[in-house]
């Protein structure tokens, strides 16, 4: 059975958002709601300033807090090793947004794509309403665009009053395809494998170079990686002397 994980390469990431946008399509996500997010912050004092860009998902921790804190077992694990979510199961009680140190996992507190049940016309006599564009693009399902597959292991869209997350593409993974976000990234600054196996690349950028985890000191485990990081400095080029 394999041990799924992923690697991001901090120095090939340029922070164009690519799989953010990648995973909002392919889940079919709500408006406010991320899966696939980033921690920025610039350090530094004029003009000597930094921008850091870290992407960030869920975690899908061996040993995962949100599992733990789960009174329905709506959150869970799979083999493999994807911390994944049955939203039948789901009560919406929230326990694993609070057990979750990351902040990864969002609340439905509405029905989903508000913008897009709208009929008003955002410039009336001139454009067509949200709701009118569905219609005509998508037969009034859901958005313009949806994608069914989400729905092969997942509800294809997630209803109020339930927590939804990453699931590292659990479906597509299904088929022996890469997680979306990693399709996506113009940089291959990520990288999805199977930590069991040995010639997997993965493996090796592991073992290359020294990794970290968020908030590895509470014991969660986190099976996401980063490697490297971006390093502004300059020097005069010289051979020396003697």
């Amino acid at each position: 059975m394999p041990k799924y994980a992923m690697v991001i390469d901090l120095q090939s990431c340029v922070g164009c958002g690519a799989c953010s946008i990648a995973c909002k399509n392919e889940n079919n996500l709500s408006e406010g709601i991320f899966w696939s997010s980033k921690i920025t912050e610039t350090v530094g004092t004029f003009p000597n300033v930094r921008y850091h860009y870290m992407p960030t998902l869920c975690n899908h921790c061996e040993d995962a807090p949100c599992v733990r804190g789960c009174p329905t077992q709506a959150m869970h694990k799979l083999d493999n090793g994807i911390t994944m979510h049955d939203t039948k199961k789901c009560i919406g009680c929230r326990y694993c947004m609070y057990n979750c140190p990351y902040g990864v996992i969002s609340f439905n507190w509405e029905k989903p794509f508000k913008f897009w049940r709208d009929d008003e016309p955002v410039l009336k006599g001139c454009t067509p309403s949200p709701q009118e564009v569905v219609r005509k693009v998508n037969n009034g399902t859901a958005t313009p665009y949806y994608n069914p597959a989400r729905a092969e292991t997942l509800a294809g869209a997630r209803p109020k009053g339930v927590v939804e997350k990453c699931t590292f593409c659990d479906h597509r993974v299904k088929r022996g395809e890469l997680p979306y976000c990693v399709e996506a990234c113009p940089a291959n600054a990520r990288v999805f494998g199977d930590l069991e196996n040995g010639t997997h690349e993965i493996k090796f950028l592991l073992g290359k170079f020294r990794a970290f985890r968020l908030k590895e000191h509470l014991g969660t485990k986190p099976k996401v990686y980063y490697i490297r990081n971006f390093n502004p400095a300059a020097y005069d080029r010289t051979k020396g002397g003697v």
